[in-house]
């Protein structure tokens, strides 16, 4: 059975990710080489950890506490500090998750596409170490595909990227000169990035950075800005013509008690593009402020940029779909393989007989032909049995009619293991 153990920007802080983001060791061959783990795949980028898992059914909870296990000595996060900051997806749930982080629909920023390349290096990085097994390798692949396929039929990519062109535009018809607005970024991900280069192309000059997880510094260097800490963020934020957040933080950064504690009693600008809110409602009514947010910039996208999501999203479940049904279908093919080699052996020895009696090699070819006329319709049966989770009834009929045990040992027992929960 496949298993997800997945902390991300969604699930745990900032600080926590920045750890688990750059381990001391490869930590895919660490799970995979433990008793009771068939495979391991470990995804860790700045705002996302998730180890894939393949362990045998029922040896989920001893998965995962092998994960935990690793990751601690990988990564020096203890499961104390992780937990609380973790899922555990199980099944069905862990395919439609990857298609969907590989798509970018999980992502900060909706559709960026450095995850695609992140997700199939995380495979490579495992097979390469041995780490792998034929359904997490089935399970990357697929992945891949489905990106691939979101990519090619849907404006996912282009939407992700607009909002912030979208928002310039919406503040064009205030602004009459972008070159004299004194502009504060709050954000310094691939969306602060973007808005970056958005602002200079509208002809921004003055911008200053901050950066509540206090990396303002470091990205204003890289792009050279200014940047400003926590003690001059309120002044700066006040006296600035456009505020402009991109951050992941769950609460507010801006809000209008910030503003007036830093002198702002009128007028200005605020683009929020932060998912959740990164500004207060409540700074909307400062007398002559302007606020623009996620919902405000979507009321004026463009109608395929709007239902790119949509579109995406429905593509994902169709592949996680069809992905289960496969792999449900595979469960059935002990049974088909016994069922084949059997009467296969059946076959060659009346063949053989035949031939002792001197008959010539149409009644060879005749047999082989009868043979795989008679398979043809239980080993259809068989997968649509499989595709269906009715496996177990291919085996037992197998075992009544031919006397054939071709079922897969089974797993040991593992106490019950609650996969929807947080950690």
């Amino acid at each position: 059975m496949l298993l997800c153990l997945t902390a991300s920007h969604k699930t745990a802080p900032f600080d926590l990710l920045e750890k688990l983001s750059t381990p001391g060791e490869s930590i895919s061959p660490r799970i995979a080489d433990t008793e009771g783990v068939d495979g391991a795949i470990v995804l860790a980028t700045c705002n996302r950890f998730e180890a894939y898992l393949d362990v045998p059914a029922g040896a989920d909870e001893h998965g995962i506490r092998t994960a935990l296990a690793a990751i601690e000595r990988g990564t020096g996060v203890s499961t104390a500090e992780l937990d609380g900051s973790y899922e555990v997806l199980a099944d069905g749930r862990v395919a439609e998750h990857l298609f969907s982080v590989a798509s970018g629909l999980e992502s900060v920023v909706i559709g960026e596409g450095e995850i695609a390349g992140q997700v199939r290096r995380a495979r490579d990085e495992a097979h390469e170490a041995g780490a792998t097994s034929p359904e997490l390798e089935r399970l990357f692949q697929r992945a891949t595909e489905t990106q691939k396929g979101v990519k090619n039929l849907t404006a996912l990519g282009r939407a992700g990227r607009s909002l912030v062109r979208l928002a310039l535009e919406l503040a064009d018809s205030r602004i009459t000169d972008w070159s004299t607005q004194r502009t504060l970024l709050i954000g310094t991900g691939a969306y602060a990035a973007a808005t970056v280069a958005a602002l200079r192309d509208h002809g921004v000059a003055d911008i200053t950075v901050y950066s509540p997880s206090g990396r303002g510094e470091r990205f204003a260097a890289k792009h050279e800005l200014a940047w400003v800490d926590d003690a001059g963020f309120a002044a700066e934020a006040a006296s600035s013509d456009i505020v402009v957040t991109c951050t992941s933080r769950e609460e507010p950064v801006v809000t209008a008690g910030l503003l007036r504690s830093g002198g702002r009693s009128s007028g200005g600008f605020v683009i929020d593009l932060g998912l959740p809110r990164n500004v207060h409602p409540d700074v909307a009514e400062i007398d002559g402020m302007t606020l623009l947010d996620l919902e405000t910039i979507r009321l004026h996208a463009p109608l395929e940029e709007l239902q790119a999501h949509d579109d995406a999203r429905r593509i994902v479940r169709d592949a996680a779909t069809k992905f289960g049904v496969v792999g449900r279908e595979l469960d059935a093919t002990p049974a088909i393989v016994a069922l084949r080699k059997h009467v296969f052996s059946l076959s060659e020895a009346e063949i053989a007989r035949a031939k002792g009696r001197g008959d010539d090699a149409r009644t060879e070819q005749a047999l082989r032909h009868m043979v795989g006329v008679l398979l043809h319709e239980p080993t259809s049966r068989a997968r649509e049995l499989a595709a269906s989770g009715r496996a177990d009834e291919v085996f037992a009929a197998l075992e009544t009619l031919f006397g054939i045990d071709a079922r897969p040992a089974e797993a040991p027992t593992a106490c019950p293991f609650d996969h929807t929960r947080s950690a």
